[in-house]
């Protein structure tokens, strides 16, 4: 199937949510999550498709929730349609590269933020107050590296913007325990990350993720180190002083932003040019770090 998507529906599977990128289905043990080809930029979900975005997304997750076992569980039961219900079999095509079956986790309302370079609502908060996830560091530059990666959690709003906010504040929303552990996977995720990219000529300068209980245990959910969830970098590029050239989202950002629209009105279409780009980096930042031989877009 080689149409962009931006909406998927499975006759008789209960949908409980469409969020900006992706869908997720009730089926039964599990959920199922579908990554659409929709893309999204300063909160809201733009009009054009971006053809093959669910699939690179999808497949980069999948790459890195098998790698990082060793730190911390995840949701993932599977990716292969093989191993998927019969029910869902006859979406194979639908279905394929773009979609992954997952444990059932409650998830917890922070958004785990962590920043090995400054840059984005890191760089904003650092010229108004000098400070960066509660620490003042002088004399940074905007894309310069942290002497240590920094835990900076937000809230995670259901719409409109996350709110960045301190650890400290992190311990009044989930209990003491369960913040001090999530800020340390956070970081080993980081760490364990960036070293793996870095050498595949990625730099990896920040990231999200989520998480989620089952029972008594905290697990990974989500997507992780995604060209959504994540600033990849370039590295032979690189130059603190200003933004960077990058294999994210950030393109399409810094696009709108050199255009008339005052973001608070539906957002123009993108033009075909800024699409191709936009796949283009997408799919770079898969080839880099996953390489071609599982991505078939």
């Amino acid at each position: 199937m080689n149409d962009p998507i931006g909406t998927v529906d499975l006759p008789g599977i209960a949908k409980l949510k469409s969020g900006k990128v992706r869908e997720v289905f009730d089926c039964g043990d599990a959920y199922l999550i579908v990554a659409t080809d929709r893309i999204s930029a300063y909160d809201w979900i733009l009009p054009t498709l971006i053809p093959h975005k669910g699939e690179i997304l999808s497949q980069l997750s999948t790459f890195w929730f098998e790698n990082t076992k060793h730190i911390i569980e995840n949701h993932l039961l599977t990716a292969s349609i093989d191993h998927y219900p019969e029910i869902l079999k006859s979406h194979k095509d639908m279905l394929t590269g773009r979609s992954m079956l997952v444990k059932k986790a409650q998830p917890i309302e922070v958004e785990c933020v962590v920043r090995g370079y400054i840059a984005g609502s890191g760089w904003r908060d650092y010229q108004e107050t000098g400070m960066i996830g509660g620490q003042k560091i002088p004399g940074l530059k905007q894309g310069d590296i942290l002497p240590e990666p920094l835990f900076t959690p937000a809230t995670k709003a259901h719409s409109g913007h996350d709110e960045n906010i301190s650890f400290e504040k992190m311990k009044d929303v989930i209990p003491e325990k369960d913040a001090e552990f999530i800020k340390k996977i956070s970081i080993d995720l980081y760490n364990f990350a960036h070293d793996y990219a870095r050498v595949r000529n990625v730099i990896i300068a920040d990231t999200k993720f989520e998480f989620g209980r089952i029972d008594d245990s905290i697990i990974l959910i989500d997507e992780i180190f995604t060209p959504d969830s994540s600033r990849f970098w370039d590295p032979d590029l690189y130059k603190p002083g200003g933004s960077q050239a990058s294999f994210d989202k950030q393109f399409v950002r810094d696009y709108l932003t050199g255009t008339d629209w005052d973001k608070n009105s539906p957002p123009p279409e993108l033009p075909p040019d800024i699409v191709d780009k936009t796949v283009a980096r997408y799919r770079e930042a898969f080839n880099r770090i996953v390489g071609t031989k599982n991505h078939n877009a």
